[in-house]
């Protein structure tokens, strides 16, 4: 883990790099005949090792946008799995859509989450189509790809949770997914129509993506995606496909090996300039670059955000079985622009945004323990007591399905989860069954206009 003058004089580094690489795809969207000193084409960009190993740092700034992990991917199934935990408040139209379940097939939000996830899905595969040209060394070369198949797995998880029906455990999973895009294009001139692949190929690539980079990680890299955050997403994937089983092992071998802890108290788990012990993968946000669009609808005006769009509702307090003791029922604060109760997860304008995380690894553990009979790493019942002990939380003498998924809004509430958790466990969302069509996002607009071969998604 970086402190905090050395990530922030790092990330100053990388930012210039960044300026540098946006020259480079400006360059591939323009024809032409001259390369100035400010910009270079793709194909300059891929010629050397230097260059390429500058593309992944743009993906990784790419990721980090607003549109996608830069917050917009935790409001988006957050919204979208609410009832009355939250109420909305804000103005914009785009995310109100997704709290009262009409979306818009030119829903502003849904489009820069799809092309952004694209942008940054083109430029790791280029990464990965030009593996060759780095010649340094083999570990220099496994961690280019590993990292660049990571992000990949990351954004197609993602991807095909949100636009795509829900993955059926045991089912053939033949229904839709979204395109799968595994070269990189550096000529936007030709047709660059796809269909969607199904939900079952666009899984299997995750684990297979997930699976490399795995094996292909060093155990730490900075604040850089390691073999760690790759087995945490293994984890995630696995738990929302109901192979519990294999959920099980990936997060126990995260908990048990990756030398990450839960932090001393809850609070300490959030609004981090650098990566706390609980961070297991985390976008990084500096005064210079980075953004955290979880503040700008979640903090209060002092806080640097919009004085909460979104805010806590007693209906989320009441989940809370010892709200008196239990630090994450209190964990709110009254914003003085409205007096609503907001989230305190988010009151650092440049504190990063938490992607991964070992509390929810612990979750996954108990849960995926619980469904299996098995015990591994901990009790289940003895892992759940030990994560709301830290919390101050009383201790619980019997576990449920239904106390797990109760568990996992106490700890994980406002983080990018409860959508995504009403799909697995099918558990319906106010009056909607947790397949209605009106849970899954549309293909966008303009992804309609543009590629003849694609089809929409059901209820629009």
């Amino acid at each position: 883990m970086l402190p905090f003058n050395s990530k922030n004089n790092q990330m100053k580094k990388i930012y210039i790099l960044l300026i540098m690489i946006s020259f480079v795809f400006v360059g591939c969207e323009n024809e032409l005949n001259l390369e100035p000193a400010q910009s270079i084409s793709v194909e300059t960009a891929i010629s050397s090792e230097e260059n390429i190993a500058n593309i992944l740092i743009g993906a990784y700034d790419e990721g980090g946008q607003a549109a996608t992990f830069g917050g917009r991917t935790h409001i988006i199934a957050d919204l979208l799995g609410a009832n009355d935990q939250v109420s909305w408040n804000g103005t914009f139209l785009d995310p109100r859509q997704f709290f009262t379940k009409s979306i818009l097939v030119d829903n502003g939000f849904v489009a820069g989450h799809w092309n952004n996830s694209y942008e940054v899905i083109n430029q790791v595969n280029l990464v990965i189509d030009n593996l060759e040209i780095v010649t340094s060394s083999t570990d220099e070369k496994n961690r280019i790809e590993g990292e660049a198949k990571f992000l990949r797995a990351l954004t197609y998880f993602d991807l095909i949770r949100l636009f795509a029906p829900a993955y059926q455990t045991g089912g053939g999973n033949t229904q839709l997914g979204v395109p799968l895009r595994l070269t990189g294009i550096i000529d936007y001139s030709g047709d660059l129509s796809a269909e969607r692949n199904t939900v079952e190929d666009v899984y299997a690539q995750i684990l297979s993506d997930l699976a490399d980079a795995y094996a292909k990680l060093p155990a730490t890299n900075e604040f850089f995606a390691d073999q760690y955050a790759a087995r945490a997403l293994q984890a995630r994937v696995y738990f929302q496909q109901g192979n519990y089983a294999a959920a099980r092992d990936a997060a126990d071998d995260v908990l048990t090996n990756s030398g990450h802890s839960l932090t001393s108290t809850f609070a300490a788990a959030f609004n981090n300039d650098a990566d706390s012990s609980e961070d297991i993968f985390a976008f990084q946000v500096t005064s210079q670059t980075g953004t955290n669009q979880l503040i700008t609808f979640y903090a209060s005006q002092a806080n640097g955000g919009r004085g909460g769009d979104i805010a806590v509702e007693a209906a989320y307090t009441a989940l809370f079985d010892d709200p008196g003791n239990d630090a994450r029922a209190s964990f709110t604060y009254v914003s003085p622009d409205n007096a609503l109760d907001l989230t305190s997860k988010y009151t650092n304008q440049f504190g990063n945004v938490p992607v991964l995380r070992i509390g929810e690894m612990h979750l996954i553990r108990a849960e995926s323990n619980f469904r299996e009979g098995t015990s591994i790493g901990l009790a289940p019942l003895t892992e759940i007591n030990a994560l709301r002990g830290r919390a101050g939380a009383a201790a619980l003498g019997t576990l449920t399905l239904d106390v797990l998924f109760n568990e996992r809004q106490l700890e994980l509430g406002f983080e990018g989860h409860l959508v995504h958790d009403h799909k697995r466990t099918g558990r319906p969302i106010g009056a909607l069954a947790s397949s209605d069509n009106s849970l899954v996002l549309p293909i966008p607009q303009a992804e309609l206009d543009t590629n003849p071969l694609i089809v929409q998604n059901a209820g629009y």
